[in-house]
């Protein structure tokens, strides 16, 4: 039985207690939030109990589920593993780049498993690729949100682009080279839409939009590599690959084309997207890391990354961000 602490029972915390509340073999040993109605309601709702003291609350447990605000993260995850406890930690790992080396460190010297909650990972769409061959040379993506206040104390960089930053680190298996990048802060005094060019060494550039001031939501992404065109639908949960190939089963639609170098097969595949609850699936990724003693699928190492990259563009969109 895996006992477990959750920090912060506000929106996104409370579907973590209904995820784990349906993961065998878990155990909710209480939850800290400091805000006494969210509490109260908590309390009430799940029967669960309110620790005042988060030190007892991490001494009674195995393991910790954090999903309080980004500039919480560092004294509630050293704390943790300092105390040889396990974390789950929302993303960002931390607030800020010093925060998330000194975590990293502490994991490595601790052998605690560090997880990062980078959900898209784990989202049915992206889980259909699975076994596909992805080795992309240019990425699109688009990422639009309606505003809303919560998660505004920190810019939509770290707010919704650090997941598909995530997402194209963990395909493109090459260093950046440069980035370029805009942003500009219409609602708050941080970037709240922003266009990135990230541009690797092996060749492969991505461009990146991001906006939480959209009429409209969207959460796409387009892979094209030699022969094939790979487009993800985050929010739609539906996926396709699009190739020169021959029709090899049902579930592919082909047709011929004339090209120069003579006829082509182009077959459009949608390929079986399981029917998976993401929150769910990545807390239980981390409960088996623990019980496997294996390196969680999204590490601190990867959460790390993914801040290192977006704080480089925070740093290039810098002073010329255009404010309200």
């Amino acid at each position: 039985m895996l006992k477990i602490g959750v920090y912060g029972v506000g929106h996104l915390g409370k579907f973590h207690l209904n995820n784990w509340k349906e993961i065998p073999d878990v155990e909710i040993v209480g939850f800290y939030d400091p805000h006494d109605d969210t509490a109260k309601e908590v309390s009430e709702k799940y029967q669960l109990v309110r620790f005042l003291d988060p030190d007892a609350l991490m001494d009674a447990c195995d393991a910790i589920d954090v999903v309080t605000p980004t500039n919480h993260h560092f004294q509630w995850c050293e704390k943790a593993i300092k105390k040889g406890k396990h974390v789950f930690v929302e993303k960002p790992l931390a607030h800020t780049m010093e925060e998330a080396r000194q975590l990293v460190a502490l994991a490595k010297e601790s052998g605690s498993k560090v997880q990062v909650g980078h959900v898209e990972r784990f989202n049915p769409a992206f889980l259909a690729l699975k076994d596909a061959a992805l080795s992309p040379m240019f990425i699109e993506v688009h990422r639009l949100a309606q505003f809303n206040p919560r998660g505004t104390e920190v810019s939509v960089i770290l707010d919704l682009m650090i997941h598909d930053i995530d997402i194209v680190l963990s395909i493109v298996k090459s260093d950046v080279k440069n980035i370029s990048a805009s942003g500009v802060g219409v609602m708050t005094e941080t970037p709240d839409i922003a266009n990135v060019r990230i541009e690797f060494h092996n060749g492969c550039v991505a461009n990146l939009t991001s906006s939480r001031i959209s009429m409209k939501k969207m959460r796409k992404m387009r892979l094209f590599q030699k022969d094939a065109y790979i487009g993800i639908d985050f929010l739609n949960k539906k996926t396709e690959i699009i190739k020169l190939k021959e029709a090899q089963d049902s579930n592919v639609f082909a047709f011929d084309i004339e090209t120069p170098s003579g006829v082509k097969t182009i077959a459009v595949a949608n390929p079986a997207v399981p029917e998976v609850n993401a929150i769910k699936r990545e807390l239980e990724e981390f409960k088996a890391a623990i019980q496997n003693n294996t390196k969680p699928i999204v590490s601190e190492i990867d959460g790390f990354m993914a801040m290192d990259v977006a704080h480089k563009i925070l740093g290039k969109i810098g002073n010329n961000i255009i404010t309200r």
